[in-house]
């Protein structure tokens, strides 16, 4: 039992760490970012925690000295330059070694020099850094509003206990306005404030709109009924927000109030990162709200003694205990509610699972189209109803379902932050990662596929792409390079794309390299984009010696072999000097897709319907011609009777299926179009992998078989050959 456990923490601190090394190489950027500093110190405090529950003792004691840094970080006493953030991340690495470990692996020789590395560096920023000017610095807001200081009451009118508001807040919280907090918010209007048309129901209705709110009236200054004047102010009020929202948007609410009222607002809690379940005792929010001196509460702790009692003796206002039980009971509600929406968010599932669901989801499709058939054919009309409810339910089933696998590229493109950060830091350069298109979704597996041939990308661009600082001075260019890495639909598909603006592709070291080891004649006469090719070929490198980044020969051969397993292609496009872009494009998904099913002869395809523009009636003789009219534009037709060397001759009337292909719209010529079909992609078996324009096959509701176009291939060609006749 401990075992599964000890498992779901990996995964959830593997998951941590990734986070982790994001928001490292964000504060590397912005290292005064006090949000990411916080987000840091929760993910490494959470691990912290979390290794301790379950038995990884040498985790919890490693990442808590590296906490202790990260608090001095936090608050202030460090600065989260270079060094830090190499230090860290150093860390963070070694943390996932240690989970990689069966067994607790204890506190080895590389967490003690880690750990050196850390004080050392430690010590040395302390030294080098002037006083800490957030120490003591108090950590509360008021509201400046003309008049609306302690002591300078225009109605004459003080309020209780605001003094100790002011002096006392709880250290280490700062307001940076993204995370979930409490505030604690004293409201005292002046004793004119509803003679000058202000209502202050209005504004505590305002504020309960921003988030979970309790509101504490202070009734003690509302005289006797006969001495009441209607127009006089007399309530104070104590409120507890907890929200999402910054502290400006709490003044806004009350911006026209100004001049009218005393205003305090107080950060008190930092609810995401609050994990343990017990908050202040009574006795210490008495004291933070200025009510008590600390010593009369460790006095009545001493001589265990009731701190209501003690408050009795001492004459303390019954409001000021009631505020504090309510400031309690708010926070505790609101950590509660927090961890209970986070446990309910979202569930761990083992991705086996997902696929055995997929893969069932599957066979309901197939036999879904086998019931459609059969009510088709018999001509029954309750049977019909049956299969037209089974196909709505089906398909809304698919939809969930292919939903879950879906997630967004970000998940793969943070990772390669650091992949940049370290190589250009090995070669000297000066190389920025800016990432587009990162809300795209894709199957996770294919997203797992991805992850491979965009390191060796990635990998090259650095190395062989982009130039040294001095030459790009020397190149009129600016001394920071970049890569861009980009992804966005196309049809059915997914386009992920690694651009960077350094020299390009050396065509004539590519050339001389492809010659020497023969893989091209001295004589022959190729294109740029043939030249381009050979990069792809097994073992071919234009590295003069092996390095830890290249050299090899095992990158870009790597790349297009897998992407070839997923059914995409790879298209390489270079200017010299201006640099490179590479572009991957994939399925969206290797389950089960929506298509068109078309007809020649006796034989039956499918072309993915997100692909699909129109369908154009055509004659022969157009057919003849090569292209097709579509909205103002000529286009390029493939005949797939042709292509697939099917026999007999065409109808006198056919049908164009213009699909997109990434390099433009094409018409693909078929004899007839059936409809859409939902089409369970199968896997082809090894002795028809390599068929060029095929992605696979899926089984029709007769049981036969028909095979899945792949349509970026099989137009490829025929766009070559139709650019080169245009000209």
């Amino acid at each position: 039992m401990l075992d599964g456990f000890k498992d779901s923490f990996r995964e959830e601190a593997y998951d941590l760490l990734e986070h982790l090394e994001s928001h490292l190489l964000e504060l590397e950027e912005n290292p005064e970012d006090s949000e990411t500093i916080s987000a840091v110190f929760r993910t490494m405090h959470t691990i912290k925690g979390s290794a301790g529950m379950f038995g990884f003792e040498a985790i919890s004691t490693f990442t808590h000295e590296i906490e202790t840094m990260l608090d001095d970080i936090r608050q202030g006493k460090l600065k989260a330059d270079r060094n830090f953030i190499d230090l860290v991340l150093e860390s963070r690495d070694h943390i996932r070694i240690m989970l990689d470990s069966p067994d607790d692996p204890g506190i080895d020789a590389t967490s003690r020099d880690i750990l050196e590395k850390l004080d050392n560096a430690r010590k040395q920023a302390q030294t080098g850094l002037p006083p800490n000017v957030y120490e003591g610095e108090l950590e509360t807001s008021e509201i400046g509003f003309e008049g609306g200081r302690t002591g300078s009451s225009e109605a004459g009118r003080s309020v209780p206990g605001r003094s100790g508001l002011d002096a006392a807040a709880p250290t280490g919280l700062t307001d940076t306005g993204s995370a979930l907090r409490t505030f604690h918010i004293r409201f005292a209007p002046h004793e004119d404030f509803l003679s000058r048309g202000s209502n202050p129901i209005l504004l505590l209705s305002e504020l309960r709109e921003l988030g979970e709110c309790t509101v504490i009236p202070n009734t003690a200054a509302v005289p006797a009924l006969d001495a009441l004047i209607n127009e006089r102010a007399y309530t104070l009020w104590d409120i507890f927000l907890t929200t999402e929202h910054p502290r400006t948007a709490i003044e806004d609410v009350f911006i026209f109030a100004k001049g009218d009222c005393e205003l305090l607002v107080r950060l008190i809690d930092e609810i995401d990162f609050a994990d343990e379940s017990v908050y202040k005792r009574l006795g210490q929010i008495l004291v933070e709200h200025g009510v008590v001196k600390k010593d009369v509460v460790d006095k009545a702790v001493r001589e265990q003694k009731r701190l209501g009692q003690v408050l009795v003796d001492l004459g303390i206002e019954e409001h000021e205990v009631e505020a504090a039980l309510e400031e309690q009971e708010h926070v505790l509600k609101a950590r509660r509610k927090v961890q209970a929406d986070a446990a309910a968010s979202s569930v761990r599932v083992h991705s086996d699972k997902l696929d055995d669901l997929v893969d069932l989801v599957g066979e309901l499709v197939t036999l879904q189209a086998r019931l459609s058939r059969t009510a088709s054919v018999t001509e029954s009309g309750a049977l019909g109803t049956i299969a037209e409810n089974f196909e709505l339910l089906i398909g809304e089933l698919r939809d969930k379902t292919m939903s879950i696998r879906m997630v967004p590229i970000s998940s793969t493109f943070s990772r390669f932050r650091r992949l940049v950060r370290d190589l250009s830091r090995d070669l000297d350069k000066y190389i920025e990662l800016v990432t587009e298109g990162g809300e795209t979704e894709l199957d996770k597996t294919v997203i797992e596929r991805l992850h491979d041939p965009l390191v060796h990308i990635i990998r090259n661009s650095v190395d062989h792409g982009i130039e040294s600082a001095l030459e790009r001075k020397r190149a009129g260019k600016p001394e920071s390079a970049e890569i861009t890495l980009t992804a966005k639909h196309v049809g059915a598909r997914v386009v992920v794309s690694v651009s960077d603006n350094g020299a390009g592709l050396n065509r004539e070291k590519i050339l001389e390299r492809a010659i020497v080891n023969g893989l091209v004649a001295p004589n022959q006469k190729i294109s740029d984009s043939e030249i381009d090719d050979l990069i792809f070929r097994p073992g071919f490198s234009t590295a003069k010696e092996v390095t830890s980044v290249s050299g090899r020969g095992v990158g870009m051969d790597v790349v297009r072999r897998e992407i070839e397993k997923v059914n995409g292609t790879v298209h390489v496009l270079s200017e010299p000097g201006s640099g490179t872009s590479v572009s991957l494009s994939i399925p969206l998904t290797l389950a089960i897709i929506d298509g068109l099913l078309v007809q020649i002869g006796s034989e039956r395809f499918v072309i993915p319907l997100s692909a699909v523009q129109a369908c154009i009636e055509m004659t022969a003789a157009q057919v003849r011609k090569g292209s097709i009219e579509n909205r103002g534009a000529l286009l390029p037709i493939v005949n797939l009777r042709k292509s697939f060397r099917i026999e007999g001759d065409a109808p006198p009337l056919v049908q164009a299926v213009v699909a997109e292909t990434g390099e433009g719209p094409v018409g693909f010529v078929v004899d007839a179009v059936i409809g859409d079909h939902q089409t369970v992609i199968k896997n082809l078996g090894r002795l028809y992998q390599n068929v060029e324009g095929v992605s696979g096959a899926t089984i029709l509701g007769d049981g036969s078989v028909a095979l899945i176009l792949d349509v970026p291939k099989l137009a490829a060609q025929q766009i070559d050959e139709y650019t080169t006749t245009h000209r």
